[in-house]
């Protein structure tokens, strides 16, 4: 898991597949299994104003929004809910919200909050399954509203038809 040096220059995979063990990815890649056991986001702002940029509660998602906001290129691999991140991947976003400060500022015509450490990654973004066209295009806004938000130079949106195809999708 990451840890509060951040993840210097890495690409940071966070997903709910069953599993990329099998995949040969690059040492440069930290991993991140939103499926493993992790308290939900409990709203304290504490890693605003306690424990800057790091969530207090302790255990693998602590560190999760320093190492995205120091990484090169941030992946979400998630099956898609209703056009949304599935419940495991949403709970480690949410898990993120220290990589950004408790005040506001302008960002795509929108009020959003300002960013902690002055740099993102670039957003990869692949949802997996079946889906309508209506989950499909709310993914996509979905997206695009997740790559203002965390204040990411680029987007990179993809589909697959299921979780195996994930990888090959990825061109990882």
């Amino acid at each position: 898991m990451p840890q509060r040096d951040g993840s210097g220059n890495k690409v940071i995979l966070i997903h709910d597949l069953p599993g990329p063990e099998g995949w040969l990815l690059p040492e440069d890649w930290l991993v991140v299994d939103a499926k493993a056991k992790a308290a939900p986001c409990q709203g304290c702002f504490g890693c605003w104003l306690k424990t800057p940029g790091t969530c207090v509660l302790k255990d693998g998602l602590q560190h999760l929004g320093a190492a995205i906001a120091h990484s090169r290129e941030l992946i979400l691999a998630s099956r898609c809910c209703y056009g949304g991140f599935s419940p495991e991947v949403k709970r480690a976003l949410d898990r993120s919200i220290s990589q950004s400060l408790p005040f506001f500022t302008y960002r795509g015509g929108k009020l959003h909050h300002i960013l902690r450490y002055h740099r993102a990654p670039a957003l990869t973004v692949c949802f997996y399954g079946p889906m309508t066209d209506f989950e499909r295009e709310t993914a996509q806004r979905m997206a695009q509203a997740n790559q203002v938000n965390m204040g990411c130079p680029s987007l990179r949106l993809l589909f697959a038809e299921g979780p195996e195809q994930v990888k090959e999708v990825l061109g990882a």
